[in-house]
């Protein structure tokens, strides 16, 4: 539904505005960009501290965050610029008389960019049709690219890999995921071999959505990597460099479905055991937040192997290149 979405986006008239819904709206080489710079922009942030002076970022909240509101409104004003926070509650406009068309036509002619955290890939995709300056999805039921690329600069920070190109990652759990759908097309995309674990016999809501499946095994068959669906922990982590867990508990999860998850996830907790079945340098992520016995242990999230706190630190770095590049600031 959304394959070419970004790409009828991205010709808009106006200001032609590069928005960001999904890892497949960018290529390898874009991807790349935005990597090099994030990496520059950890090691200097001063020499970006005017790059968006006096430019302002409308920030859309449907859901909770921590990390995402925070890193954003950082970055923005470690860029020079300013950023306003508008939580989309039972309080807001759009969610009573004013339509999302003319709330995006609005603030367009207010902003210079927006981002949005929001409950449906529709709403983003409206936002990004209606709006005339960049729209950057901040996580929606279908993706969450700010997120992919945080993981990908720390990947390339811990294993010193010149690229991406060839790496092993394997996602453990709940793989009906927005994390993971977009970590399996940014892996596709830049050529890394990933491999999504979880409990497939449980039935279809715990299945990846077999169109994003069919889409990015076409999107690695271009670049050289590949995409394998697993339903058995222990051969799915042999021999990768990176495993990866999210929260079982995604947002909606209702009270009373808590306890059946996890039932159906715990042979998904990434343990010490299962840890060892990979290798001593295999690396351990997590986009948080975390739940301690039930997606992962405390012996691992706190070991030495995780890096889970670089990651986050990494979503203020990654952001800033990505807000740039979505202004046509990146050389």
């Amino acid at each position: 539904m959304f394959k070419h979405a970004c790409r009828a986006f991205q010709t808009k008239a106006h200001s032609s505005p590069k928005n960001i819904l999904t890892m497949s709206c960018l290529k390898d080489n874009e991807i790349q960009k935005i990597l090099n710079t994030a990496s520059e922009m950890k090691q200097d942030p001063d020499a970006f501290s005017e790059t968006m002076k006096n430019e302002t970022l409308l920030m859309l909240f449907a859901k909770p965050s921590l990390r995402t509101r925070i890193s954003f409104e950082v970055g923005m004003t470690q860029l020079g610029g300013h950023a306003i926070y508008y939580p989309l509650d039972e309080r807001a406009t759009i969610s009573g008389k004013e339509t999302l068309s003319d709330f995006a036509k609005v603030v367009s002619r207010f902003g210079d960019i927006m981002m949005a955290r929001v409950a449906s890939r529709e709403m983003v995709q409206e936002l990004a049709t209606e709006a005339t300056i960049p729209v950057i999805n901040a996580l929606d039921d279908w993706g969450h690219p700010t997120q992919i690329l945080a993981d990908f600069q720390t990947i390339l920070e811990h294993t010193k890999a010149p690229s991406l190109a060839g790496l092993k990652l394997c996602f453990i759990g709940d793989v009906h995921n927005n994390v993971t759908y977009d970590l399996m097309r940014g892996g596709a995309i830049m050529g890394m071999h990933v491999t999504i674990c979880g409990p497939l016999s449980a039935g279809s809501e715990y299945q990846p959505d077999p169109s994003v499946v069919e889409h990015v095994k076409y999107l690695a068959s271009l670049s050289g990597g590949s995409i394998t669906v697993a339903e058995n922990p222990s051969e799915a982590v042999a021999g990768v460099d990176v495993i990866y867990a999210d929260s079982i508990m995604s947002y909606g999860i209702s009270k009373d479905a808590e306890d059946e998850r996890r039932r159906i996830f715990s042979p998904y907790m990434v343990t010490e055991e299962l840890m060892s079945k990979a290798k001593p340098t295999t690396l351990f992520m997590h986009c948080l937040p975390a739940e301690r016995g039930s997606d992962v242990t405390a012996a691992v999230i706190d070991g030495p192997q995780s890096v889970v706190f670089d990651e986050a630190e990494n979503r203020l770095h990654a952001q800033k290149a990505l807000m740039l590049f979505c202004q046509g600031k990146l050389n």
